[in-house]
């Protein structure tokens, strides 16, 4: 279900603006940018287009201890015992590496989406939602992000990346549901868990897509729900918004 990236221009730009180029590509986009105001333009749009996404990437902020920590070591106070052995967890750097890392893989998820989407065949555009894109952060309760599903409008096309490792049993599968407001569950297919996949949208599916929506994955039988309805546990949810 998966199609590789053609590196044209526009491809190029996004990657940029996504950081996820090696230093010598990005040094030969910036050169042609340098030449080409078009493709300046080009790399404009995607900038501006990709920035508030990293706004949805959420600081992990570090345990007190690592800040009592740091105070008893600048000498801001007075130790009362030998300190203890110190662990992985209380090492500031390997959190804000850790921030680090969370922020470049949801960029490069993004930019992974933003890539499988380019390629989709033409599809008949929907007015019903204004907005080009639309993404949905499919996590658990507890907030870690299974996957992220990116919604090309124009194109009525669909991209689920995985962004974690969820372990489904082998005779089970995901299915994914689409919940407007006040509405039941309309199923979007099955996927594979643990690779990006691509679906088509009628367009009735897409005129109900919108930041009211809601995308959820539940565990259900090979070839997914017998009924029409989620029938197993909900693995995970996400609300939808624009971009």
């Amino acid at each position: 279900m998966n199609t590789p990236a053609r590196d044209d221009d526009d491809l190029r730009c996004a990657e940029h603006a996504l950081g996820v180029l090696g230093a010598q590509e990005r040094a030969a986009l910036e050169a042609d940018v340098s030449r080409d105001p078009a493709l300046q333009r080009t790399l404009d749009d995607w900038q501006q287009r990709l920035a508030p996404l990293a706004e949805d990437v959420r600081a992990i902020a570090p345990p007190e201890r690592v800040w009592t920590r740091i105070r008893r070591d600048l000498g801001f106070m007075t130790p009362q015992r030998a300190p203890e052995p110190k662990r992985w967890r209380d090492s500031l750097s390997v959190w804000r590496w850790l921030t680090i890392g969370a922020s470049v893989a949801a960029l490069v998820l993004l930019g992974v989406t933003f890539g499988l989407l380019r390629q989709a065949p033409q599809a008949p555009p929907t007015a019903a939602v204004p907005s080009e894109y639309l993404v949905a952060t499919i996590a658990r309760k507890d907030g870690l992000v299974h996957w992220i599903a990116t919604v090309d409008v124009r194109r009525a096309r669909m991209v689920v990346v995985p962004a974690s490792r969820v372990k489904v049993p082998a005779n089970r599968a995901t299915e994914l549901w689409l919940i407007p407001p006040n509405a039941k569950p309309i199923a979007l297919g099955v996927f594979p868990a643990d690779q990006p996949a691509t679906m088509t949208l009628p367009p009735e599916i897409v005129a109900q897509m919108n930041a009211q929506a809601v995308l959820a994955v539940s565990d259900e039988p090979p070839g997914g729900s017998p009924t029409g309805a989620p029938t197993g546990a909900v693995l995970a949810t996400g609300q939808m918004h624009s971009t």
